[in-house]
């Protein structure tokens, strides 16, 4: 006899993160010259948050601000909303792990779209609730099938946008539409983590609905374009009631102290997000050019990463791998076909370009 989890805990997948460089080099003896696995803005932190990390280093003996104090009051400031309604974590993993917490129970359900990001799935078997999974169109949400799934046991529809890992969007109308369609007692979670990436014009006023509607609620990320995924924080931002029931559910201390001040730097650099997007974007270009002079298909994103169609997509996965070049496979996610390329600085972009010409002939 032994202790045994149930079986909804059993049935879930660990989750698989990016090969860290330094494994890398020990299981296959390669240097690995381009990490270009995990999303993560290649320019780095801010200097200001790395200021701040230093400053703040003989403080890490004491318990951080439970509240997130300064951190709450700033991101209200910048977008306009009380600090109550906003609302901390440790990335926005956790975030979506507390919204799951708080209001999905076995016997309701959750609406997701088939390739949307992983962690959304994840978090509904975990309260052992039902996960209502729906197609997309062009690899892209399909807000209107979506919208048809939910039903009476329906508490919380997922949407990223942009949506990872596919990098597509989905319009302000089509946006608009889904949220006078889905019924005000369905939470309706718009995860915004590549927000400060996107280009195209019609973007959703997705914190415009949160100041109209009860039931939204809009997640973004330090990790991202602000260059701090190794501290983990993320930030929701929806009712006030919303927010009393996440911190009802969340851990004491879940955000560090060093999270907390390096984010709270770094929200004032908007020089260095402004160069990290661009850096994304001239990335992307020179990547959309050289894949489509190779004749390899791949979507077009708005985030800092593109899905690449290349076949086997394990297969390119491994062998870019023997070379020192590190994507992310897409099996897990369904998408077999495709690995999903970061991008980097300009020569990481050129050793994946050179590698996936080695790899695919």
């Amino acid at each position: 006899m032994r202790p045994e989890s149930p079986e909804h805990i059993r049935a879930l997948r660990v989750y698989a993160p990016g090969k860290p460089e330094d494994q890398l080099e020990r299981e296959l003896g390669v240097k690995c010259v381009a990490k270009l696995a995990s999303n993560e803005n290649a320019l780095g932190p801010s200097p200001l948050a790395i200021e701040a990390i230093r400053n703040v280093a003989h403080r890490v003996h004491r318990y951080p601000d439970g509240g997130s104090y300064y951190l709450r009051e700033a991101l209200g400031k910048k977008y306009g909303f009380d600090p109550g309604q906003i609302f901390l974590g440790n990335g926005s993993n956790e975030l979506l792990e507390l919204i799951a917490r708080a209001y999905l129970t076995p016997g309701t359900n959750a609406v997701v779209a088939e390739h949307a990001f992983l962690i959304f799935k994840i978090v509904v078997r975990l309260v052992n609730a039902d996960l209502y999974l729906v197609p997309m169109r062009n690899l892209t949400h399909d807000l209107e099938a979506m919208a048809r799934r939910v039903d009476s046991r329906t508490r919380v529809v997922f949407v990223a946008n942009p949506n990872n890992p596919t990098g597509t969007m989905v319009g302000r109308d089509e946006v608009e539409w889904f949220i006078d369609h889905v019924p005000p007692e369905v939470l309706i979670v718009l995860d915004e983590a590549y927000y400060e990436y996107i280009q195209k014009p019609d973007v959703a006023r997705s914190l415009d609905y949160v100041r109209q509607r009860d039931n939204v609620v809009v997640l973004r990320t330090f990790s991202k374009v602000y260059g701090l995924a190794g501290l983990r924080v993320g930030f929701g931002i929806g009712t006030r009631s919303l927010a009393d029931d996440m911190n009802r559910v969340r851990e004491p201390f879940n955000v560090n102290l060093v999270a907390q001040v390096a984010a709270l730097a770094a929200l004032q650099d908007e020089d260095h997000v402004r160069k990290s997007v661009a850096l994304a974007v001239e990335g992307k270009n020179y990547l959309y050019g050289e894949l489509t002079r190779m004749g390899v298909p791949h979507v077009p994103s708005e985030t800092n990463f593109i899905l690449v169609k290349v076949g086997s997509g394990r297969e390119v996965y491994e062998a870019l791998l023997r070379l020192g070049v590190i994507v992310r496979p897409m099996d897990g996610d369904g998408l077999s076909e495709y690995i999903r390329v970061s991008i980097g600085l300009p020569a990481e972009n050129e050793a994946f370009v050179n590698g996936l010409k080695r790899v695919m002939g």
